[in-house]
């Protein structure tokens, strides 16, 4: 959320701007508005957000704090489906701006809100008095104090009314609503802002123009989803505050969903918390996932069967196989040792994420400066293809040498520049030397530079000598040797330090940028169930209802509904016998055959003795109970009413799960 905010500062900002620019003249009130004509414009902000329609709730929450904390305290939020007719959106407005509750689906006076012990009616004109009322309320109680800019001490502050779908409001509400708000204008300092998921056209497609024109629009861009995303991976995957990784799988899961589904922020936020919860959950050694500063002590309060259980890490038996006879039976036998070592790796794998995270910028630097971004052009993309494997070893990376081999001077003297920077406020220890390497660079470019001036001098003073030779033969032999030196040209002074820069550049890739899943002891820190993920958030909702549907047990986890192969067991819930009758029958059901075989499931417990004085009425229960399962059948499509015959329902779906 911080995040975001920090995200849309630059947006809201301008937002505050427009909306103390918007009624300037109201606030003065020294002279009346200079036309007629201007006097009945709305002053209109149209907020793209973009189709990420799941962060737009966020979004709004936080631009309604900042508008209360700046300019007003009236401030309306609409959505489309609490206003289908222009009654219900009056009701819902002057419901939010005199903070009374609003019952819309109260059949009786629905034309008036209850404020205090007094019902006023829904119309421009009571907004208007009750306006005037409470700003001169305000005047009175506090006539000494000087005016400031916060929106408790303005005069007249604006009443600010957002929707916050506006591609979802019928047209008549929204021309309804702007044709009367027109005709206030003067005595309500009304400013509309507008919450546009898809493109501004719209206003002009849902408004005809002879109600758009009393609107005075301003355009505001929020930046895209994309940008939110890469900034949130900054801050939360690619730094060393956070001991918690995700593996390159569970992480393309994420972003294949963002990208494909919803582009949502907010459900990627979700996702990396379900990883969270599912890493501490599913996996024993999660506890030594924290920080250094209390690594120690719970490495050192490790039980037996945690210290068996780091014996049986993948990465740890590769570690052992490494090492000589005397370590290896050391690491298997004495849980004391296997304790000192696995504070080496762990602070051992804490120093890599530091500098892995420093190199990857790096690189990000040099690679999205280059045409067509063989590694992408988003440091996730780059971050997504080193987690996969060594990157230096793929045809992306090798093209990106080729391209970066040749970089003109001034783009690679920027880079070099950024690369410092990116060192010098890196947390790792092991860059100093990195730091003067590419200082040192930087120093050579400068000579260079120098000395390119002095050799401009030279061939300059050659030409006109050679222009002074008028012999034939002196000639020709110069053309000649000019000719053969052009053939074998060597590389130039420049040409030679730029591969030597791209190749230190890719000595730092090699040596830093290796795989995470190469590291001892990474499923530690590392989640990469990219299945499990996948089964929680890629949603397959028939098997779902048919497991459930069939076999409750899956998720009620009552062992009375354990069901013996094919039986149907009368302590299931209603609908679960429902279906599983509905499955034995064919293309059409006959509602009373269905009924009479739900009723023998049923009544299966109560066994031949049930009083016949109540059969009657416990038919009608049983009778109840079947039309509500149908029902819910019915809901969730798996039958639908037919026309051929009134008795019967057609069957929706067929074949297994």
């Amino acid at each position: 959320q911080q995040v975001q905010e920090d995200l849309n500062k630059q947006l809201f900002d301008n937002l505050v701007s427009f909306l103390r620019r918007s009624h300037s003249e109201f606030q003065e009130k020294t002279t009346e508005w200079t036309c007629r004509v201007k006097s009945r414009e709305i002053p209109t902000a149209a907020l793209v957000l973009g189709v990420n329609v799941t962060d737009h709730d966020l979004t709004f929450r936080s631009l309604s704090e900042v508008l209360q904390n700046n300019i007003t305290p009236y401030i309306a939020l609409l959505e489309a489906k609490d206003c289908p007719g222009i009654k219900n959106l009056m009701q819902k407005l002057m419901g939010q701006l005199m903070n009374c509750y609003v019952d819309v689906d109260s059949l009786e006076d629905e034309d008036y809100v209850q404020v205090s012990q007094n019902r006023i009616r829904c119309s421009m004109t009571s907004l208007t008095n009750w306006y005037e009322t409470v700003t001169k309320k305000t005047d009175s109680e506090t006539p000494s104090k000087k005016r400031t800019s916060s929106s408790r001490d303005w005069q007249s502050p604006p009443v600010v009314v957002i929707f916050k779908d506006m591609e979802s409001f019928t047209t008549k509400v929204l021309q309804d609503f702007i044709v009367i708000s027109s005709q206030h204008i003067r005595e309500l300092p009304l400013v509309l802002i507008f919450g546009i998921a898809t493109s501004p056209m719209i206003i002009h497609s849902l408004l005809p123009h002879s109600v758009s024109s009393l609107l005075c629009i301003e355009l505001f861009q929020s930046l895209s989803c994309k940008e939110h995303l890469s900034t949130i991976i900054d801050k939360l995957l690619l730094t060393a505050q956070f001991p918690f990784k995700l593996g390159e799988k569970v992480l393309q899961v994420l972003i294949n969903i963002f990208l494909y589904h919803d582009l949502s922020v907010q459900n990627f936020i979700k996702g990396f918390q379900l990883c969270i919860v599912e890493h501490f959950y599913s996996q024993p050694l999660s506890v030594l996932c924290c920080q250094p500063v209390d690594a120690k002590k719970r490495v050192n309060s490790l039980s037996h069967d945690q210290c068996e259980n780091i014996r049986k890490l993948p990465s740890f038996r590769r570690y052992v196989e490494s090492q000589v006879s005397e370590k290896q039976i050391a690491l298997l036998t004495a849980d004391n040792f296997l304790k000192e070592i696995t504070q080496k790796l762990l602070e051992d794998l804490r120093v890599y994420h530091e500098n892995y995270v420093s190199v990857l910028r790096c690189l990000h630097v040099f690679t999205s400066s280059l045409p067509k971004y063989p590694l992408g052009k988003q440091i996730r993309e780059l971050h997504c293809a080193c987690l996969e494997n060594r990157v230096w070893e793929t045809e992306e990376y090798e093209s990106s040498l080729q391209l970066a081999r040749m970089l003109n001077k001034s783009d690679l003297v920027t880079m070099l520049q950024q690369c410092v920077e990116i060192f010098v406020s890196s947390s790792g220890n092991e860059f100093d030397k990195t730091v003067e390497k590419l200082k040192e660079f930087l120093t050579q470019f400068q000579k260079l530079e120098a000395e390119a001036f002095q050799e401009r001098d030279v061939s300059v003073s050659s030409q006109k000598e050679l222009q002074k030779k008028t012999d034939l033969y002196h000639l020709q032999k110069t053309l000649l040797e000019l000719k053969e030196s052009r053939r074998s040209k060597k590389l130039t002074k420049f040409e030679m330090l730029r591969f030597e820069v791209v190749d230190y550049i890719d000595s730092l890739v090699r040596n830093y940028l290796v795989p995470a899943d190469h590291k001892t002891l990474h499923e530690i820190a590392y989640f990469n169930t990219a299945s499990v993920l996948r089964g929680h958030l890629n949603a397959a909702p028939r098997i779902a209802l048919h497991t459930a549907l069939n076999n409750p047990y899956c998720y009620l986890k009552n062992q009375a509904l354990k069901s013996d192969g094919g039986r149907i067991s009368n302590k299931a819930p209603d609908i679960c016998i429902v279906y599983k009758l509905h499955l034995e029958c064919g293309r059409l059901i006959n509602l009373v055959d269905w009924l009479e075989a739900f009723s023998t499931v049923v009544m299966a417990v109560e066994g031949p003795n049930a009083d016949a004085a109540s059969s009657d009425q416990v038919d009608d229960i049983i009778h109840a109970r079947f039309i509500r399962a149908v029902s819910e059948l019915e809901l969730l499509g798996f039958i639908k009413p037919s026309k051929r015959k009134t008795d019967h329902v057609a069957r929706l779906t067929w074949g297994g799960c």
